[in-house]
This record gives structure tokens, sequence and C-alpha cells, in this order.
């Protein structure tokens, strides 16, 4: 008996000093990777309004720089690794800086007379982009529409809302727009295609429940189900996937894939479901079995910040929680961040200021996701014990596994998760106010059992191969 009982306390005299200083051990979770979830399309973000421009030198960010920044973007090696880039397509007709100029600038005469594109290769900047993301390996390119060109609709002018003529509850004087808006949209489409870039999804509203100062324009669910019945033969043929609607708010986009989906006409045409979450956030899937983006997404306020954990919306740790409750709550395969890089007091991920950058905590926070889960990824089950840790586990195409361990506690910890098969090699990565998606040894396989250290108020990332 005395001889179990000094085994007994060396045991746990062992387990006691496996655990850092401080810590308390977390009850063991369950991973199940062969419990197949939704698909991962990807992750990305924008840069329009000529916010390319502006990584490509417009206010003065030189060469070596802009490669920089670049990097930061789309590498895996030390950036985030981004997989999807969306674009705006311009409908204004002049190219003042924070405008998208449109390629159909004019009235050609018409809605049947013959349209008069005008190309010039650049798109604020955001052919240039294209290009170095598709040199960084980025296959996703999102095209979505703010409005169609004035003329098209019934207030005269890109901005301020108004309606595409020809809608159902519109009455102009000039026609029926709804065939030529939906060339106009295949035909940037098209112009992309020349520079080598395939625009693989197509959208023709962003916001469509709002009115601004800047390009908008207004579609009912009702009216948008019309126009996907017109685009959708159109895009088809270009080899073009359709995506709807970009709703201010999940919620509301819920009205808009309702919608579609009672109708089987315009059904069989959209790929994608797309919505943002500013009016209402992710917190359910949407009512649809097709793949469901949040197209965009950017946190409020009026300030710069590069800090991680500050209570604020616009936090690195925020925005991990914001990916995080956006994949497991809302199902979504995609995450698509308002802005990557912008000037000013920009909530952007990277702060472009003349020749020079900033890099905040959130760009972090959306790198520890997006550099290790890649498209052709699935979302697998978790069984999280501990209601302090925010646990998603994906399964990479290639057959890496990888870990997400949010650690909303104050206080340092360790997790123990069962695996549902061999954890092979594993590799931590942490992200918080000192490291950022730096590789730590905290994660210990053997097994079918992992074990990981997590700093408090905290990102692990781990890596199974």
């Amino acid at each position: 008996m005395r001889r179990s009982l000094a085994l007994a306390l060396t045991v746990a005299t062992v387990c006691s000093l496996s655990l850092p200083a401080g810590a308390q051990a977390a009850p063991s979770s369950r991973v199940d990777f062969h419990a197949k979830l939704q698909p991962i399309d990807g992750f990305g973000f924008s840069e329009a309004f000529q916010r390319a421009a502006v990584i490509h030198g417009l206010q003065g960010l030189s060469a070596p720089k802009q490669k920089e920044v670049v990097d930061l973007l789309f590498g895996r090696k030390a950036g985030a690794g981004a997989s999807i880039l969306r674009l705006g397509i311009g409908s204004s007709a002049d190219d003042v800086y924070d405008h998208m100029h449109s390629i159909e600038p004019a009235d050609p005469g018409g809605p049947d007379a013959p349209p008069k594109y005008i190309w010039d290769g650049n798109d604020g900047g955001q052919v240039w982009l294209a290009k170095q993301a598709r040199s960084y390996g980025v296959q996703r390119f999102y095209a979505d529409a703010w409005s169609a060109p004035g003329f098209m609709k019934d207030n005269g002018t890109d901005a301020n809302g108004g309606i595409l003529c020809g809608l159902q509850g519109t009455n102009c004087a000039s026609g029926d727009w709804r065939k030529a808006y939906a060339n106009y949209l295949v035909q940037y489409a098209k112009f992309y295609r020349k520079e080598g870039i395939k625009i693989t999804d197509l959208g023709f509203t962003n916001e469509p429940d709002i009115t601004v100062s800047y390009a908008s324009m207004r579609f009912t669910s009702a009216q948008a189900v019309e126009f996907v019945k017109v685009l959708g033969p159109v895009a088809k043929k270009a080899g073009v996937n359709l995506s709807c609607c970009d709703h201010t708010g999940w919620d509301g986009q819920k009205e808009y894939t309702k919608a579609i989906e009672a109708d089987p006409q315009a059904a069989k045409w959209v790929t994608t479901i797309t919505g943002h979450a500013y009016s209402s956030p992710v917190t359910s899937p949407q009512p649809t079995s097709r793949h469901a983006w949040l197209s965009e997404w950017g946190p409020g306020g009026s300030t710069w910040n590069e800090n991680w954990d500050d209570g604020s919306e616009y936090s690195g740790f925020a925005i991990a929680e914001n990916i995080h409750r956006t994949m497991t709550d809302g199902d979504a395969s995609a995450y698509v961040y308002w802005l990557g890089a912008s000037v000013g007091a920009t909530r952007a991920l990277i702060q472009l200021d003349g020749d020079a950058y900033h890099v905040s905590k959130r760009f972090w926070a959306f790198a520890a996701y997006s550099r290790f889960i890649r498209p052709g990824a699935t979302r697998t089950a978790v069984t999280a014990s501990d209601p302090a840790l925010k646990i998603s586990a994906y399964r990479n195409a290639d057959g890496t596994k990888v870990l997400e361990i949010l650690n909303t506690g104050t206080a340092r910890t360790t997790t123990d998760l069962s695996l549902d098969s061999g954890a092979g090699r594993a590799q931590a990565y942490l992200t918080d106010q000192d490291h950022s998606v730096s590789p730590v040894a905290a994660a210990r396989a053997h097994g079918h059992d992992l074990s990981v250290d997590l700093a408090p108020r905290s990102l692990t990332t781990v890596v199974l191969k």
C-alpha cells in the first residue's frame, strides 16, 4: 500500500509540474475531424474604392513597401495568406479618389443601343492587386457592384440609392435597363479575363436595403429575385458564379435567401449566398444548403487601433471572436473582411501612411485563421467542455488539421483534447498582445490525445500534420 501511495503521489506531482505556473487544467474536449460540417471557400478582404491604388503607390508607398504589404496580405510564410479578393465594380463617371470608375461612364443612347465600354486596364489599382494575389495562388475573385451607372437608374445617379430601371415598381422614361445591366456586369468579368484574371463570383448588389450618399442602389427581395433571373443565364454563359445579395445584416439577408430558395427559376442560378453583419450580427446559419459567405464586415469606430485586447470592437481579440462566431454560429463558408489596407483613422487590417504602413492586431487575428484554413477545407465537429474556451476545428484537403482555440478567460490554462484520429505532429502558434501568429512549444500530442497550453485572453492555432 505504501508503494502504491508513493506511486500515486509521484504521478500527481509530475502532472502538476507539467502545467505552466499558475495554470489550471481545463476539462477534456473532443474533436471529431471526420464529422463534416460546412465546406470552406476561404478568407479574404476588399481593396475597392481605389484602396488598391494606394497600395500600389498612389499616396507615396514605395515599391519595396508595396511588396511588403502585399506579402503580408497574401503570403503564407509570414502573412495572412488571404485566399479571396473582393473587387468593386465601378459605377461613377469620374475617377476622383474614393470613387470607382465605370466601364460605361456615359449613356450610349438607351438600353437597346450598342454599349460604349471603356477599359483602362487599371480599374482603380484592382487589376494590379488581383495579379499580385494570383501570383500568391489566389484563385477566388469576387466582383461586386455597389450600383449600376446612374443613367440606368430611376434617380439618374449612381449615388443615393435609386432603383434599376425596368424592375417591378419603376417607371423610367429611358426604358428597361435590366438586360443592359446584366451585360455590363458580365463585360466587367470579360475585361478581367483579358488581363489574365478569372472572376469566379459575381454580385449585382451591395447592401440593397439602404440608401447612402455614395454608390448605392436599392433592391427589395422580390426585385433581387427578378433580376437574378435576368443575370443568371448571362453569367452562366460567361462561366461566372452568381452570388446574392450582400444585405447590411446577416438576419436581413435571410429574407433575400428565402425569396431565392422559394423561386425555382432564381434558385437554379445562384451559387453563393452573401450577407454582411452591420445591421445584425451572425448568430445562426442562412436558410439554405448553398455556400454562405460573410462577404463584408468591419468594426465601427473613429480611430486607428493596434491593440490586441482593450475591450473595443476593433481590437484583435474582438475580431478573433467575430471570426469564430461567423464560422461556428453562422456556418459560413467564407469570411471576407471589409478592407485589407487603407489610410487615416481606419479599421482596416493595415494602415497605409505615405511611405509607411502599420499592422494592427486585427490583422494577426485574421491571419491566424486565413493562413492555416485553406480553400477546400471542411469545418469539423468539436465538443468543448470548458465554457471559457471557444474552439473550432478544420480539416484541409491535404489532410492537415487545424484547431483554433480562443481562451476568453483571464488565467493561463491547459486544455486536453481527445481526437478521433492520431494527432501526428503538432505545432502551435500564439496570437496575443506580445505574439503575432508566433510558433510556440505549447502543444503536446500523443496518440489520440492532445494537450495545449493556453495564455490568458489569447488565440492559439494548432496545426496537426
